[in-house]
């Protein structure tokens, strides 16, 4: 697993030049704090919940999603730098302070990056958030419908599969999408974490047979941005998905012709298959000298 997270390093790009720069990922989430490792790199905050026009983050989960991302590491000179930091973030609060949200505002801020998209620039959409397929058939399928419009318009979707592993088909959705980049963890039986478990990673197939997650990166003692301007460590899917979403706004910098599709393409091609998964259909995890 330390072969993992070093090959994930993101030291590897940036050193490189590769920092994600020019690229916008927008992300759904509990909100953003004006952390100073986000620098003047948010470049909207939209809030679905209660409307309020100052950026916030009354959870924490969103802040640090964010970290992951595009934190530049300032407050920490370097040390917990993100994926991709000189990325800009589109933020939309979208769960209130439990964690709690609604379909309805869900779908209204996927409009809402797919309307804003050019004005933004914005390639990547992370949705770390999910309902359980036992959810509404109706809301399912709205919810699957739209995180499929956003691809078609050409934004790289990337869901986390979920917390309800290990049992078959316990990817949560949008993350059962056929189209869009679903994320698990790869190292989730380290963890006894609060409100976790071993194995906690969503598994699949799907019920329409499809191989989720694709992908697994690191989600377990993640250590990013809190929303009090410091640090702290979570873990979850919801820390993997981000880790590929940094990666993707590396590889968009240096190949920005990049479709979804094709870079979709590119992860199937260049993902490296690990024992430590053991049985999980999956095409690999990311190495990013690999992927870039």
């Amino acid at each position: 697993m330390n072969q993992v997270r070093k090959k994930l390093r993101a030291e590897y790009a940036h050193e490189r030049g590769i920092t994600g720069k020019g690229i916008t990922v927008a992300i759904m989430d509990t909100g953003i704090a004006p952390h100073p490792d986000f620098g003047g790199r948010i470049v909207n905050f939209r809030d679905f919940t209660q409307g309020r026009a100052r950026m916030y983050d009354d959870n924490g989960h969103g802040c640090h999603v964010a970290g992951i991302i595009g934190g530049n590491g300032r407050m920490s000179r370097g040390t917990y730098a993100g994926m991709a930091p000189e990325c800009n973030l589109f933020a939309m609060k979208v769960l209130d302070r439990k964690g709690n949200g609604n379909t309805e505002q869900v779908l209204s801020a996927i409009d809402y990056v797919i309307e804003n998209r050019e004005k933004y620039e914005i390639r990547i959409l992370n949705i770390s958030v999910g309902m359980l397929p036992t959810a509404d058939e109706a809301e399912k399928e709205h919810l699957m419908q739209a995180v499929q419009k956003a691809w078609n318009s050409g934004i790289i979707v990337v869901a986390a599969a979920g917390n309800n592993g290990p049992k078959e088909n316990s990817v949560t959705i949008p993350g059962q999408c056929k189209s869009i980049i679903t994320v698990g963890s790869i190292d989730d039986y380290m963890t006894q974490g609060k409100g976790l478990h071993n194995g906690y990673s969503g598994r699949g197939p799907t019920e329409c047979c499809v191989v989720k997650p694709e992908i697994l990166a690191p989600g377990t003692a993640i250590r990013s941005c809190s929303r009090r301007n410091s640090y702290e460590i979570k873990s979850g899917t919801s820390m993997s998905a981000p880790i590929i979403s940094g990666a993707i706004a590396l590889l968009l910098q240096k190949y920005p012709n990049l479709t979804p599709a094709q870079t979709k393409l590119r992860l199937y091609e260049r993902a490296v298959v690990l024992k430590e998964a053991g049985e999980r259909e999956y095409w690999g995890v990311v190495y990013l000298d690999r992927l870039l």
